[in-house]
């Protein structure tokens, strides 16, 4: 702070200085933790010495406004404007000029305040204005002269308001939500004006017209108003005027004033004056605080004194917090206005210590890890509450070691905040998990002092036993009375091994209960030594395991069926591959038919487990007709393989009676649908004809040949024919194929080709596409189709091929 800003004192002649440098800052040196401590202890004082000292300046500043306003008959807003124009004029600061100002009015006081007294003594007064010019001039002084509000509004009813009728005032300091609270009254019964202490925001009375209306209220009877104010009840329907208390374009609050009975207007005088107080009750509303070491409180607001009240009703720990301003009116920190009687502080000072600190200084390190503060400046800001379980609270003060968890709870209640933390007791948290622990995995510990004989139990191990709480404890030397007595020798060793070699043991045993029921436990102990290393004690803990040698005996069980499961289906699938490797080998003697090659592969699944119904067949019928087919039974096992077999010589006897492919289907279908237990399959069938060099055939939801021609693959139309077994009755459709010297025609099923990410299409293309290369002989040509096969569902696969001379 400069030389021109620093605030003016009066001096012995009752007129007004500047003060000295020398009166307000001291350097403190801080090289040691002593002088830093006591470095900070005189920066907060010469704070608040600045606080005050601002405060005070601007009350001079108002003091030199109100003069001016009297001097020259005009507003606040114009005095103010004209002691700008002058400061700049004089080059020197708002202060100075202003303590000129107030010591020339000074000057003079004492002689202008005589004439005054001896011209209304001798004389009435001419006016009114000109006796109320006087008293409200006096009662400037009393106002600024106030250390609290309830000496302004005595100052103001004992100088300016009585002469004039009036009866009573009150001065109400407006909250941030728009309450009334009444900072201080004169001439209304004490218990009215406690009665009337706090207004609530949407209640309308004459204080709060006052502060609605931009000129204020004036009410020359309160008869017929309907409005509710201080003390009706004493002064009836007398005249009532309220105006708005503000200063720098903001309201601090209202200054009402009562008169007994009804009036008429003001004179204007008056009301300018009447202005007047009221900005320099703002100014002053804005700047009253108690003075350091005084030991009294600050008067506070009512919304904050009950939110007090409410955190000393909580059971919970809890602090209420202000917001701390700046000299710019921006928020920096939150003032600890009250901690209730359950707060604890975490770094162990007594609440004293922190009661009326600043949240920052208190715990510096809520801006950090834990980011508490930004949490409480998000809440003032937003007023939506914040709520935090097991939020943890890592080094709230500097140098102090802290990690606790606690539950945090913020909320706004009008111009002050509450914040609720809940620390978690580390120790207590950890013995309640501990016993926990013990319950649900049914342990119950225990310690014995073999010196003195005196056993410890916890509550666990006496609910185990069976026994009740009051019954004395069971020594281990005497666990084998309590135990089944087949379990004597492991317990034996147990104690010796304990108690004799003295190392850690444990056993397992069959407790016998008093109620008669038989736990299967488990006991682990440790020896306990002195410093010479002779046993002195042994602890230890019981464990009821009986769910788990249950569980041991039926995992034993499952195990045995499990194996016994196993080798049943061992034995099904080495039947199914005995049986499906007698009927379908690999590979199959050379049909001797006139110029024509008959070839087959079969290769079955790479898991003996996936024994599928894969078959085919090649016979030369009676008629000289040669039967070619192949077929897919749904399924794998022995019942696929057994089904397989039913279907395969079903169709070779069929075969016989010389019906044509679509006819062999349709009886198939009947034999697959009523005698095998409904089972499904699907099948190619064709009869072909050495003379005429042609194929009728016919399929039942099977993909059909590929006809292989020179250099081209083709696949043969798709036929309609519904796969076997499905319905009772089905109508298939066959048609005929010419064939040519040098063509080869391939049937197969799907295992050939099928792939889990590709679709039928694309794996049929592949097949053409493999298809079309020209092996010297029909054997390798399907040797070659199995080993490019991209099929990866690991089914078995059948292929029949025919080449024609």
């Amino acid at each position: 702070m400069s030389t021109h800003e620093l605030p003016a004192v009066p001096d012995t002649a009752g007129l007004v200085r500047l003060p000295d440098v020398d009166e307000v800052s001291t350097d403190v040196p801080a090289a040691s933790p002593v002088g830093r401590l006591a470095a900070t202890v005189e920066r907060l004082r010469r704070e608040v010495r600045a606080a005050q000292a601002e405060a005070e300046g601007r009350a001079l500043i108002e003091l030199a406004k109100g003069i001016l306003v009297e001097r020259l008959g005009c507003g606040p807003a114009q005095a103010a404007r004209q002691l700008a124009e002058l400061t700049e004029q004089a080059q020197t600061t708002p202060l100075e000029f202003a303590v000129d100002v107030i010591n020339q009015a000074a000057r003079d006081r004492v002689s202008e305040v005589t004439e005054a007294f001896l011209s209304v003594a001798a004389n009435p007064p001419e006016t009114v204005e000109e006796s109320a010019a006087v008293r409200l001039r006096a009662a400037e002084s009393g106002v600024l002269a106030a250390h609290d509000a309830q000496a302004m509004a005595d100052s103001l009813l004992e100088h300016a308001l009585r002469p004039l009728g009036a009866v009573a005032v009150a001065i109400w300091a407006v909250g941030s939500d728009g309450s009334l609270s009444l900072a201080g009254s004169a001439g209304f019964p004490a218990g009215e004006a406690a009665r009337w202490r706090y207004v609530p925001p949407d209640v309308v009375t004459v204080a709060r017209r006052g502060l609605t209306e931009p000129d204020g209220q004036w009410l020359p009877s309160l008869a017929g108003s309907g409005l509710p104010t201080l003390g009706r009840r004493e002064y009836g329907d007398g005249a009532r005027i309220a105006l708005p208390a503000g200063a720098g374009g903001r309201i601090h609050g209202v200054l009402e004033i009562a008169w007994p009975k009804p009036e008429g207007p003001l004179p204007r005088p008056v009301v300018r004056q009447v202005e007047a107080l009221a900005e320099l009750c703002a100014h002053s509303l804005e700047s009253i605080a108690p003075p350091p070491g005084a030991g009294q409180e600050p008067r506070m607001l009512p919304d904050v004194v009950e939110l007090m009240d409410l955190a000393d009703g909580l059971h919970d720990p809890a602090l209420v917090l202000v917001p701390h301003l700046d000299g710019s009116g921006e928020l920096v920190d939150f003032r600890i206005q009250h901690v209730n009687g359950r707060f604890l502080d975490p770094a162990g000072r007594p609440r004293a210590v922190v009661n009326g600190a600043l949240l920052l200084e208190a715990y510096p390190m809520t801006a950090g890890a834990s980011e508490l503060f930004q949490r409480v400046e998000r809440v003032y800001a937003t007023g939506e509450p914040f709520r935090a379980r097991r939020m943890r609270l890592t080094a709230l003060v500097d140098e102090v070691p802290l990690s606790a968890v606690a539950d945090i709870s913020i909320s706004r209640h009008g111009s002050s905040m509450l914040l609720i933390w809940r620390i978690e007791d580390e120790t207590a948290r950890l013995a309640s998990l501990l016993q926990h622990a013990q319950r649900l995995g049914r342990i119950g510990g225990f310690e014995e002092n073999l010196l003195t004989g005196e056993i410890t139990w916890n509550g666990q191990l006496f609910h185990l036993y069976g026994r009740p709480a009051t019954s004395p404890p069971v020594a281990l030397e005497e666990l084998t009375a309590y135990a089944h007595p087949d379990d004597a020798v492991s317990i034996g060793r147990f104690l010796r091994t304990l108690l004799h070699h003295h190392r850690p043991a444990s056993a397992a045993f069959r407790l016998q209960r008093p109620d008669g029921v038989t736990r299967h436990m488990r006991v682990v102990a440790e020896p306990v030594l002195d410093t010479e290393g002779q046993l002195f004690g042994v602890r230890g803990a019981y464990q009821d395991i009986s769910a788990q040698h249950w569980t041991e005996v039926a995992l034993a069980a499952t195990r045995d069926q499990l194996a016994h499961t196993e080798q049943q289906a061992d034995e099904r699938n080495r039947l199914a591959l005995q049986l499906q490797h007698a009927i379908m080998p690999p590979t199959q003697a050379p049909l001797k038919v006139p110029d024509l090659q008959v070839a087959v592969r079969y290769r079955p699944a790479e898991t003996e487990q996936l024994v599928g119904g894969d078959w085919y067949d090649t016979v030369v019928l009676p008629s000289g007709l040669v039967l070619l087919c192949v077929g897919d039974v749904a399924g794998h096992g022995i019942e696929a393989a057994t089904s397989m077999v039913v279907l395969r010589n079903a169709l070779r006897g069929l075969a016989v009676t010389g019906a044509g492919p679509a006819q062999l289907l349709s009886w198939l279908n009947i034999v697959a649908h009523h005698l095998t237990g409904a089972v499904t399959a699907t099948a190619v069938c064709g009869l072909y004809d050495g003379e005429r060099r042609t194929l009728r055939w016919a399929r039942a939801g099977h993909l059909p040949p590929v006809l292989v021609r020179e250099s081209e693959a083709t696949a043969l139309p798709t036929l309609k024919g519904l796969l076997l077994g499905a319905l009772p009755e089905a109508v298939y459709q066959e048609t005929e194929v010419q064939l040519a010297a040098g063509d080869t025609l391939l049937m197969y099923t799907d295992g050939l080709i099928e792939r889990r990410d590709r679709s039928v299409e694309e794996s049929l293309s592949h097949l053409l596409e493999t298809a079309r290369s020209a092996p010297a002989t029909l054997d390798q040509k399907l040797d070659r189709l199995l080993t490019y096969s991209r099929s990866d569902t690991d089914d078995d696969t059948c292929i029949v091929g025919i080449r024609v001379g």
